[in-house]
């Protein structure tokens, strides 16, 4: 699925053999091949609106000067 949140672009899939956990591929950020994933308990789906909640979070902990995770 192709998610856009905040003007950044992700490819999120389910990842095979675990259910609800899902890689969202930062398409849009300035490292290539980085992301993040999330995972629901018990290996229920997330909602369109969950994800992009999900990555709205990760946005908000990345530091704008690296592209990646700030310390």
């Amino acid at each position: 699925m192709e998610l856009t949140v905040d003007g950044e672009r992700f490819t999120v899939t389910r990842r095979a053999g675990s259910p609800g956990v899902y890689d969202f591929d930062w398409k849009s950020g300035p490292n290539t091949g980085y992301g993040f994933m999330t995972a629901v308990h018990g290996g229920a789906s997330l909602e369109r609106t969950a994800l992009e909640e999900a990555a709205r979070g990760f946005l908000r902990e990345v530091d704008p000067a690296t592209g990646y995770l700030a310390e």
